[in-house]
């Protein structure tokens, strides 16, 4: 089991100000966390391959292929807001 967690210290390297309180509570959790990652050691893990990913990661984009696209007039056709071919948006200031 590891040592008991230092919360000051930790509390420093994370630039917290605790109080006397928060350190007591933080103590109580950051043990019961590394009381967790003990009992993982325990685990049998011999024969596992190693993995980042809990699920396969694979590329789902398709490859870019050109085609044909809509002419300038197409695209404007149903905008009711267009001005001297382009579409016109509100204006920014």
């Amino acid at each position: 089991m590891p040592e008991k967690p230092d919360i000051r210290r930790v509390a420093q390297i994370a630039r917290l100000k605790l109080s006397d309180q928060e350190v007591h509570k933080f103590s109580k959790d950051l043990e019961s966390i590394l009381e967790a990652f003990h009992d993982l050691e325990n685990v049998h893990t011999s024969g596992v391959k190693p993995s980042f990913q809990p699920i396969e990661t694979k590329n789902v984009l398709r490859k870019d292929k050109v085609e044909e696209s809509l002419t300038q007039e197409q695209a404007l056709s149903n905008a009711k807001n267009k001005e001297k071919g382009f579409f016109r948006g509100p204006k920014v200031t």
